[in-house]
């Protein structure tokens, strides 16, 4: 069977092939993380959800959608990832294997597009109060996330289209713990100078703008606060350093893997680990225990539940 001139149906994963030591401390690290992520963002969504006054503040409806992403992002190559690590190793076919292309690019691009929205609400919010409502109404709020959708689309279809157009031949051996671009290029059979402009190209059209924008609302609004701290700054501060806490995390593993010239495939794969499992993991933590918001109406939530659940109980007894 031939896919676009390649004689390759699947492709063998290496995944960690280190001691079984260090393979039961990363699989314990992976499930630990994965469960965070599953947790912890849903815990989010159903926080921001139920609560009145944070569903309709556009910053935790971004906020919610977020959380959604990182539940997305975190699935595409953690179930996986654990099946792997007991298996020591596997194999996974052509078709999966673009297909989790596609997806990681969809739900990177999304996730990039949508911390420059939130970046962007906080910049209305504080250097332009008084017309904060006006400006980040819901159908603008929609719109916004529509806009992250459709680029996070764009991204994940240019991605997967120039990577469909590489022919692979034997060996079919991938050294990471998913199908990512920087292992999967070097297996081509073919000159991929032409594909290495287009990766580059699309890549650094989808994270220097948006890296750009948040450099530039970030400056403004440090600025604003500077002049504006001992009158209600703090708050501000605290919300913006969450922020920038979990741009931080994001980006720095994102720049690491897909910008810089080159490095061992372990290093890659410990990268991959950080920015696809651990990240998503660290963003509801970051959000729920630096936000008194988030905090108050998850205490909120849990009383409803146990007032709820209280009277079942005592029946039954």
């Amino acid at each position: 069977m031939k896919m676009n001139g390649s004689t390759v149906t699947e492709f063998v994963l290496l995944g960690f092939s280190s001691s079984q030591f260090a393979q039961l401390l990363l699989l314990h690290l992976v499930l630990t993380c994965y469960t965070t992520v599953l947790v912890g963002n849903l815990l989010i969504m159903v926080t921001v959800r139920t609560d009145a006054k944070l569903f309709h503040c556009p910053m935790y409806f971004f906020l919610a959608n977020l959380s959604f992403l990182d539940i997305s992002f975190g699935s595409v190559a953690s179930p996986k990832l654990l099946t792997d690590l007991l298996n020591n190793g596997s194999s996974i076919s052509y078709g999966g294997c673009i297909a989790q292309v596609f997806t990681v690019h969809l739900l990177g691009g999304a996730e990039t597009i949508i911390l420059s929205v939130m970046a962007y609400d906080r910049y209305v919010a504080i250097c332009h109060p008084l017309r904060y409502t006006t400006i980040m109404n819901q159908q603008r709020c929609f719109s916004l996330l529509i806009l992250c959708w459709g680029g996070g689309l764009i991204h994940g279809i240019f991605q997967t289209v120039v990577t469909v157009q590489l022919p692979f031949c034997e060996p079919n051996v991938l050294d990471n713990f998913f199908c990512d671009i920087t292992q999967l290029k070097k297996l081509s059979c073919s000159d991929i100078y032409v594909s290495e402009i287009l990766y580059v190209f699309s890549d650094s059209l989808i994270i220097l703008p948006n890296l750009l924008a948040l450099l530039v609302s970030y400056v403004v609004i440090l600025a604003t606060l500077c002049g504006h701290f001992g009158k209600g700054g703090r708050k501000g501060v605290f919300t913006c350093g969450s922020h920038l806490m979990v741009v931080f995390l994001f980006y720095g593993s994102i720049l690491f893997v897909y910008m810089k010239p080159s490095s061992t495939s372990q290093v890659d794969k410990m990268a991959g680990v950080f920015y696809m499992v651990v990240t998503p993991a660290l963003n509801p933590l970051i959000y729920s225990l630096r936000n008194k918001e988030v905090k108050g109406a998850m205490w909120k939530l849990k009383n409803k539940c146990a007032h709820f659940l209280l009277p079942q109980k005592v029946q039954m007894c």
